[in-house]
């Protein structure tokens, strides 16, 4: 006759087990959340620096890591969110994609990302991920190929053009508000509706619960609304911050960047949001929450890129070396901070492999980087990085190139004014040693140009 106390044991034992929290498992691949905010520079976060209070993006930082040498693929919207999405060079695009799409007019309206044009949430979803976009999407518009429902993302509720009306969700008079491949008519405040939808979006999941989700929060804060002149019968650029945000920013001169910085609050508020929800919901232990911007600041429009040269729409730094933060609890070691050379590319190959999800067949210019997560540099290799902006008659912007290699960093401007900087004793980008290190500059313009004989060989 066996033990009964003995049998009663382990019968209890068993149950325990039972009701052990999911995220216990060592298999369990985490869910994801990348938090991808519009036009903020590398001084618009507290944390680095800024004077607009930021505590919630503060809070991924001082529970999780700081990058301190983090670049997008771009430094203007549409390449630089091709890039985190195939952790491909943009300028590979089949479209080329390498300034803003345009929404009004017939240049932009057949160009977008195709098909065969491979997203890291396609192979997440393949891998059982349930996966949302909501926010900002700017990788076409209009034709239903190009919206996110196609390239990866189950869920989307959000708009496609660069930037809308904050307050009527239209881009200027037309409408650019989605529930999937569905126009549909919002009234609020785009920032306070992104957020609502992603915090029902992790409270409502249901029968999804049981699977590992992605969820792509791509703020169209703190870029400048896109508003309607009744009179000119045009679309117009206007800081649209949200009164009662705008009450919380001290008086200032700088209108414009007091705004901007009501917009940032408002965001942040909602990032708050988010990460207490998942703290609610018990599904903050197993998630990989990730915040940083798609490019540098606009001056013009109350960002800052200080200490950096340059700003959105330029290959200087202050265009491509951006804030970002990443919590993993468990995984992450909280206040740590990442010196390496690392970026946005890198999202792709690192999500695929703590998802389990095959990368062999694709091309990707990003590497690993889950080794750093865990504060492993030693083997981190010298990075080799390469930007490419296009040339956009409507906008006013020149063809650039930029290479960093190392420490090394060329930069051709629009004005095919060369430069060669030394990273790492002149990090702002100072000083031009174009022709005081002529070996350094044949090396690094080498590697460009076995780009460009690569990529744009036909």
């Amino acid at each position: 006759m066996p033990d009964c106390r003995l049998l009663a044991r382990l019968v209890l034992a068993l149950v325990a087990l039972c009701w052990l929290p999911v995220s216990l498992s060592a298999d369990q691949p985490p869910n994801v959340i990348i938090i991808f905010s519009d036009d903020q520079g590398v001084h618009d976060i507290g944390c680095y620096g800024s004077e607009i209070p930021t505590p919630n993006i503060d809070r991924i930082a001082a529970e999780g890591m700081k990058f301190n040498q983090w670049y997008v693929a771009s430094s203007i919207c549409t390449p630089s969110r091709f890039g985190l999405l195939t952790g491909r060079n943009p300028d590979r695009s089949q479209d080329k994609l390498l300034g803003a799409l345009m929404f009004l007019g017939d240049r932009d309206k057949d160009r977008g990302i195709r098909p065969q044009e491979t997203t890291f949430p396609s192979l997440l979803k393949k891998q059982g991920y349930d996966t949302a976009l909501i926010g900002k999407w700017h990788l076409g518009h209009g034709d239903a190929k190009f919206l996110p429902n196609n390239h990866g993302f189950d869920k989307f509720i959000g708009h496609t053009a660069g930037c809308i009306d904050f307050f009527t969700m239209r881009y200027g008079k037309f409408p650019d508000w989605y529930h999937d491949s569905s126009l549909v008519d919002e009234v609020g405040y785009a920032t306070h509706l992104i957020t609502d939808e992603a915090v029902d979006y992790l409270k409502g999941r249901g029968e999804d619960a049981k699977k590992p989700f992605f969820l792509h929060l791509a703020y169209n804060a703190p870029h400048y609304g896109k508003g309607w002149d009744p009179g000119k019968q045009e679309a117009v650029n206007l800081m649209q911050a949200h009164p009662d945000d705008l009450a919380r920013v001290p008086e200032s001169d700088d209108i414009i960047r007091r705004q901007f910085a009501a917009m940032v609050m408002a965001m942040d508020d909602g990032i708050g949001r988010v990460l207490d929800t998942l703290d609610e919901t018990g599904q903050a232990e197993n998630t990989l929450v990730i915040f940083m911007t798609d490019h540098g600041g606009d001056p013009n429009y109350g960002g800052s890129n200080l200490p950096l040269r340059g700003s959105k729409a330029t290959l200087f730094d202050g265009g491509l070396r951006v804030p970002c933060v990443m919590r993993w609890p468990g995984k992450i070691e909280p206040g740590s901070e990442c010196n390496e050379v690392a970026s946005a590319l890198d999202i792709f190959p690192t999500l695929c492999h703590l998802a389990g999800a095959s990368t062999e067949s694709e091309t990707l210019d990003g590497l690993n980087i889950t080794p750093l997560l865990h504060g492993q540099a030693d083997n981190h290799p010298e990075r080799t990085l390469i930007w490419h902006l296009g040339q956009h008659a409507e906008l006013n912007r020149g063809q650039w190139w930029a290479v960093r290699t190392g420490d090394w960093k060329l930069v051709i401007d629009r004005n095919q004014e060369e430069y060669l900087f030394d990273l790492a004793t002149d990090p702002n980008e100072k000083k031009n040693l174009r022709e005081e290190k002529p070996e350094a500059w044949e090396k690094v313009k080498g590697v460009l140009e076995g780009h460009i004989a690569e990529v744009w060989k036909e």
